[in-house]
């Protein structure tokens, strides 16, 4: 072999191999995001992405991790997780305020970085290979964000599997989530407890690689 064809061998070894799926962990502020993306983690790195709180947009940057190997069905797969910011048509500082006691100044700084959070996490969304879509299953899936948002991806073509989160809480009503995106595939778990997050792990091996 002369010294072309083997400068061209490695390039290609090098330069040709395919990315590992990059995963995008979307949805609306409190939905689960964060602690989904930890909970990944934490089974599989001992790691976690970020910290959670019950103020919403608490991610405002997008974070991501690289190589994580995740074991379902006796196999394993390598993928990237990418937590993003909470959607949200509308961010009122003033919410910060009157809801959850915040000074004027950080509500507005809070209120700014959680809107260039919404941005940023857009933009990648042609960036991710697939898409969980994490929706509170207590809350009413029917909402502007989770429809436009939906849309969207669909849009861009964008493989998605639906997250219906918090079945550990009594007033979960997962089933209503299914009846509004139906085309999906959907798995109910509990990214706090670890409830059904094996069949998490089984459907995005199955649905992602």
């Amino acid at each position: 072999m002369g010294l072309t064809s083997r400068l061209q061998g490695l390039l290609k070894r090098v330069f040709g191999k395919k990315r590992n799926p990059r995963i995008g962990i979307y949805g609306p502020p409190n939905a689960g995001k964060t602690t989904l993306a930890n909970r990944i983690l934490r089974d599989f790195t001992g790691d976690v992405m970020g910290s959670v709180s019950p103020v919403p947009h608490e991610t405002r940057r997008v974070r991501r991790r690289e190589g994580v190997v995740i074991q379902a069905n006796g196999s394993q797969v390598t993928m990237d997780i990418v937590d993003t910011p909470g959607l949200a048509t509308k961010i009122d500082f003033e919410e910060f305020i009157k809801v959850h006691g915040m000074a004027s100044e950080e509500a507005k700084r809070r209120a700014k970085e959680a809107t260039e959070g919404v941005v940023e996490a857009i933009k990648w969304i042609d960036d991710c290979d697939g898409i969980l879509l994490v929706l509170d299953a207590t809350e009413d899936p029917y909402t502007q964000v989770n429809i436009v948002t939906v849309g969207n991806m669909e849009a861009r073509g964008k493989p998605m599997v639906v997250v219906a989160n918090k079945i550990d809480l009594p007033n979960a009503a997962p089933a209503r989530i299914k009846s509004a995106f139906p085309q999906h595939p959907m798995v109910q778990i509990s990214a706090r407890e670890g409830q059904n997050i094996d069949k998490l792990y089984e459907t995005l091996a199955k649905h992602f690689t």
